[in-house]
């Protein structure tokens, strides 16, 4: 991970707090509205992105948040986008929520604990610290939303470990897919016990 200024990543996750818009919209007024909202963003990022990457617009706000990786690449916040938009669409509504808040507030926690405390790194330059802040948000979020502790547990393991772990594939498309389709499946599986 290329290193940015604190403050920088402050600015860059706070962006991440839309995804409660997201689950606001979903819960008052419906998936459809939601999946509708969703798309329009994709529409218009995906636009952004085109006007960035292929024709060099530089966004003031947006160039001072992105990644050394994004600055020629596609941004995080299309993957999110995309990742949402999939588990509002497939999955049912609390494992959908659940999802989009562990990508939002564990890789958020994971980020600004392990770049303000992070001491003991792990192989791909995360920290142990940013892991276990990870864990421990995605384990409540899972718990007040999916009432189920086992499959909450299971959740938050697998949120942290992709975060943790996927290096070339983005974690903001990662983790919500496959933390809901952990939780999802769990769900099926505990039908037939």
């Amino acid at each position: 991970m290329t290193s940015i200024s604190f403050t920088n990543e402050l600015l860059r996750k706070g962006v991440h707090f839309t995804s409660i818009l997201i689950v606001l919209v979903y819960a008052f007024m419906g998936k459809q509205a939601c999946q509708i909202l969703l798309m329009t963003y994709l529409v218009l990022v995906l636009g952004i992105e085109h006007l960035r990457l292929d024709r060099g617009f530089k966004l003031p706000v947006l160039h001072v948040v992105l990644r050394q990786k994004e600055k020629a690449a596609v941004g995080s916040y299309v993957y999110f986008t995309i990742g949402a938009l999939i588990v509002v669409s497939v999955f049912s509504k609390n494992v959908a929520f659940a999802a989009i808040l562990m990508t939002t507030f564990g890789d958020m926690s994971a980020a600004l604990i392990g770049k303000r405390f992070g001491k003991i790194r792990i192989d791909n330059g995360k920290s142990i610290e940013g892991c276990i802040a990870e864990f421990l948000v995605d384990i409540v979020i899972a718990v007040l939303l999916i009432k189920n502790p086992f499959i909450s547990l299971i959740m938050a393991l697998v949120a942290t470990y992709v975060e943790t772990t996927f290096v070339k594939i983005d974690d903001n498309l990662a983790i919500p897919i496959f933390s809901a389709s952990v939780a999802e499946l769990a769900f099926i599986a505990l039908t037939f016990v």
